[in-house]
């Protein structure tokens, strides 16, 4: 049997939860779902502030659970996040800086008018990561992956990866098609119709079933809310009165060159938000059903921003600046909220700005088992906050060194305390914002407060310097 390791600074409440027998431990240790949701915003969700779209099970969610109103995806597109969720580390460690599958126009096709030309970007998840689901498998964990990948080829996929089994995970970044038949290589066909959200989630009660005299780990990573924008004709249609009875009007303005959508109002889009939210409940319904919720660490996130400016420009994420693709807060702002039963406290909101890739070793500190620096070298352990404790002040730092498909451009960016610096590399021109002050990052005070500027534009020069960071280059063929 493995022996459970701990920090001797972890309080004893929770240490006592492992440190007994052997076999207590194990049969002690709490499961965990994580729900990742695709393009989501952060004010998609009624917790974060949406009242247009519904999402009841998410709400009665986030009041039995610790709130974070500061939480980060570590980069504004979705393979890098995920990739940072499952390794510990920020994008620039594992190579994967933008979704994979960019490289073929990136840069060896590259043929946009643009002043630089961006780097390689790795396309698969390297075998050589210690993933999170391969630490908790070798911790006693049976583990289930379902929904999008989008972390490599065939051989990268999640049964290469550390999960015991993958229902709907390969290569491609959406769905084929959101109703049956789904044209996926890992996901068979339902009945004629069938909704894939609805799918996925009776996948996981399935496995919840099958393995709950274990402790499990499932990743529940959902195609939604992602294009193609398509939904259930009923919930369109409700969602079709509701924007009349309430008298909403699509509304736009522009970020750069780009129309903006500053109005929550796409009823297709509102559907397949409810319809990720129904997934969501009934996965909780099946872990009560089974007996286990009270023993089931529960996380729900999502991976970049909403897409506001490009692809249907299906919501907004007032108050946050742009969306999917950018920078600016609307870009990397993501609802998170965690329940841990006897842990977390109900209702709670902590504010201390957290990143993606601070899952990897919370999650193994709640697992009882032994943190691993070596691996999880982008992220620190969150376990003090989910008990409402405090942990050491630092920086968190964005690298993304392309050109978003939503019209975002290469920067990188640093974030310390209530101040965030951003870094254009088209033209090296640095903005600074007071996010506490002002959230919609309108009111650029690099020159007001250049002393701040620079101290935060030093630190963001040492962290890519050690993370060997790759930057892209002049384009020869750029014409102004």
């Amino acid at each position: 049997m493995m022996i459970i390791k701990f920090k001797a600074a972890l309080p004893l409440l929770l240490a006592g939860l492992f440190m007994q027998s052997d076999v207590h431990a194990q049969a002690k240790k709490p499961n965990i779902v994580f729900f990742l949701v695709d393009d989501l915003g952060w004010t998609d969700v009624e917790p974060f502030g949406t009242s247009f779209y519904e999402t009841p099970n998410i709400k009665k969610l986030a009041e039995e659970s610790m709130l974070f109103t500061n939480a980060y995806a570590a980069c504004p597109v979705c393979s890098p996040t995920r990739a940072s969720i499952l390794t510990g580390k920020y994008p620039v460690g594992t190579g994967i800086t933008d979704f994979i599958e960019a490289e073929r126009a990136q840069p060896v096709k590259w043929s946009r008018n643009t002043p630089l030309i961006p780097p390689t970007n790795k396309d698969r998840l390297s075998l050589d990561e210690l993933t999170l689901a391969e630490a908790l498998k070798t911790g006693g964990y049976k583990t289930f992956f379902t929904g999008k990948w989008h972390l490599g080829p065939e051989g990268f996929w999640p049964e290469n990866q550390g999960f015991d089994f993958n229902v709907g995970g390969h290569n491609a970044g959406q769905p084929k098609s959101y109703f049956s038949p789904y044209k996926n290589p890992r996901l068979s066909d339902g009945p004629m119709g069938e909704h894939l959200p609805d799918r996925l989630a009776k996948e996981t009660s399935r496995f919840i079933a099958d393995n709950k005299e274990h402790p499990f780990f499932v990743y529940f990573s959902f195609y939604s809310v992602h294009t193609p924008l398509k939904a259930r004709k009923d919930l369109v249609d409700k969602y079709e009165e509701k924007k009349a009875r309430l008298g909403l009007l699509d509304s736009f303005s522009k970020e750069g060159e780009r129309k903006l959508r500053i109005v929550q109002s796409n009823t297709t889009y509102a559907a397949m938000v409810e319809a990720m939210d129904q997934a969501v409940g009934k996965v909780i319904q099946g872990l009560k059903e089974q007996g286990v919720y009270d023993n089931t660490i529960i996380i729900f996130f999502s991976d970049n921003g909403g897409l506001s400016t490009s692809e249907g420009h299906p919501t907004a994420n007032l108050p946050l600046r742009a969306g999917k693709g950018w920078l600016y807060e609307g870009g990397i702002r993501e609802p998170l909220i965690i329940k841990w039963p006897e842990i977390t406290r109900a209702g709670t909101v902590c504010q201390v700005p957290v990143i993606s890739n601070d899952f990897y070793p919370t999650l193994l500190q709640a697992a009882g088992l032994p943190l691993n620096p070596n691996q999880h070298t982008g992220g620190v352990n969150l376990v003090p906050l989910l008990m409402s404790k405090t942990i050491k002040k630092r920086a968190l730092y964005w690298h993304y060194p392309h050109y978003g498909n939503q019209g975002g451009s290469p920067g990188s960016a640093i974030r310390e305390g209530d101040w965030k610096l951003i870094r254009w590399h088209e033209t090296g021109k640095e903005e600074l914002y007071n996010l506490k002050q002002d959230i919609g990052e309108r009111n650029n005070l690099v020159v007001k407060d250049a002393k701040i500027a620079q101290k935060l534009s030093l630190k963001l020069d040492a962290w890519l310097t050690k993370e060997n960071a790759v930057f892209p280059e002049k384009n020869p063929n750029y014409v102004e």
